[in-house]
């Protein structure tokens, strides 16, 4: 006999999906501040601009369809995350396609397809997120500040240096005065510190915790802070999973690299820079993606005039404030043990200019420092307990 309380289960129209959608797209692409949003849409471009330049110098690469498609991306990422998603180029692929004049336009899309698919294989299977749970905290963050100290260094050749894109090379000392002279540089650096100063500091959930219990915390819960882009140690409250990373960045590249746009991803640089200067929401990066968008249908590849006359010791500077941002946050490590992993990895990645040699050279010394605790006090249970746990007792 059924029961006369008995409720069917809520049924889930049409109607009630499409408002749901509509709500959370205006939620991820609504403006926290106008002029700050507006700031941090410009505050990915001292990494943009200067790749994309040397690519289609150097490369022929297709403006007009690279701005078209990353314009696209910036939209649909912005809406999709909230948070202020960095379309960037793959650097690793541009540094080879300009330096290596063997490999062409169709080499770097080829190479740009394989990784999406590489990606998106990684996504779909769950691998992506098994490495977001096996990778230890202090080597990310070693790669984040090599990452970042790289851009800083690189951001001062920039300003000192007339840069020649097509090559890649420095020219000669840049001038004091004109239009992209030492002056303006310093002047637009002096500008920025008045204003931002040193940074903002992250908003915490946990803000009633004391410090030792906040320090305790996060410890235990370090694989969340795993994300290469360092996105919850901003946005907390976002949920950005390794595995849709994997896939979107995979999209992007199996997408736009058949009809010869640039292969892109989400990197931690943009995402610092576009922080630094301002953005907090996924309408700072759609807003940067509609202007690329217009200027690719209207200029196309003409654009490249423009961008050849833009002052690069204003890209300098923004540059060396994205590469700040995203090298302090190494801050977080509070055990000698930590720092050491984090230093070893910094700097076997830039003496050896490889994030990849870095990386290994990180993995090994910290699994050397976690079999060294093999013979302490502290009693092994599990793997995740031995391999995740903080180094100090």
């Amino acid at each position: 006999m059924e029961s006369g309380n008995y409720q069917s289960p809520p049924q889930t129209t049409p109607t009630t999906t499409t408002t749901t959608l509509a709500k959370k797209l205006k939620e991820n692409l609504v403006f926290r501040s106008k002029w700050a949003e507006l700031n941090g849409a410009m505050g990915d471009l001292g990494t943009y601009i200067p790749i994309v330049l040397a690519l289609t110098l150097a490369a022929d690469l297709n403006l007009g369809t690279t701005l078209i498609f990353t314009g696209v991306y910036n939209i649909v990422t912005g809406a999709i995350y909230g948070v202020p998603m960095p379309v960037q180029p793959l650097k690793s692929i541009a540094a080879v396609a300009i330096s290596d004049p063997d490999f062409g336009i169709p080499e770097t899309m080829a190479a740009g397809i394989c990784t999406g698919a590489v990606l998106i294989f990684l996504g779909a299977t769950g691998l992506m997120q098994l490495a977001y749970r096996m990778i230890p905290l202090p080597v990310v963050r070693g790669i984040q500040l090599a990452q970042g100290l790289s851009f800083a260094m690189t951001a001062v050749k920039y300003i000192r240096k007339v840069q020649d894109f097509s090559t890649s090379k420095s020219k000669g000392n840049r001038n004091w005065l004109g239009l992209d002279g030492l002056v303006l540089a310093i002047f637009c650096f002096c500008f920025i510190t008045i204003v931002n100063g040193g940074g903002q500091e992250p908003e915490n959930e946990n803000e009633n915790e004391n410090d030792e219990e906040s320090q305790d915390n996060k410890r235990r819960n370090w694989r969340r802070n795993v994300f290469a882009n360092y996105r919850p140690i901003f946005f907390p409250k976002k949920t950005v999973t390794p595995t849709s990373v994997s896939v979107t960045v995979g999209l992007m590249n199996l997408t736009g690299c058949w009809f010869g746009a640039m292969p892109t991803c989400h990197g931690a640089g943009g995402l610092a820079g576009q922080y630094k200067f301002g953005g907090r929401s996924g309408g700072c990066v759609a807003l940067l993606g509609a202007a690329k968008l217009l200027l690719g249908l209207i200029l196309g590849s003409s654009i490249v005039r423009i961008l050849i006359s833009f002052p690069v010791g204003v890209l300098g500077v923004l540059l060396l404030f994205a590469g700040v941002e995203l090298a302090m946050c190494a801050r977080d490590m509070n055990s000698k043990e930590d720092s050491f992993v984090v230093l070893i990895c910094t700097a076997v990645s830039l003496v050896g200019s490889s994030a990849a040699l870095g990386f290994v050279v990180g993995m090994v010394v910290h699994l050397i420092l976690r079999l060294r605790k093999l013979g302490g006090p502290d009693e092994i249970r599990s793997f995740s307990s031995f391999w995740m746990c903080s180094y100090s007792p």
